[in-house]
């Protein structure tokens, strides 16, 4: 299973952005799909994260501002980013794991930059 992330790009500071990742395959069951962002010079950090219930977890950074939802049918996943602040800026990876066997899989990431 490969995971694609897209979406990424340059976007005002109040802007919006969608990424997408797309599993090639069948994802294990159960999971928690989760988007990190890693800004220059700083550590991965978990942005938003859904499990296979549909129960989300985002960090406080965001919320009230990114919204993660799926689509099962098109094993995709969405991050949904508006009011997008220069600190947002970094390249976001989405990842699957499973709360049973502690598998995980990365994406390749996708760059966001929001000019101020």
């Amino acid at each position: 299973v490969q995971l694609q992330a897209s979406g990424g790009g340059l976007v005002q500071t109040g802007g919006s952005l969608r990424l997408s990742c797309v599993a090639s395959g069948s994802i294990f069951s159960p999971n928690v799909m989760g988007w990190y962002r890693q800004a220059p010079g700083k550590e991965r950090e978990l942005v938003a994260a859904i499990a296979s219930g549909g129960i989300t977890n985002y960090a406080d950074s965001v919320k009230g501002r990114f919204t993660i939802s799926k689509n099962n049918a098109k094993n995709t996943v969405y991050l949904q980013m508006n009011s997008l602040k220069p600190e947002d800026t970094g390249v976001y990876y989405c990842n699957a794991a499973s709360p049973i066997t502690r598998t995980t899989i990365w994406g390749q990431g996708t760059k966001v930059t929001v000019s101020s």
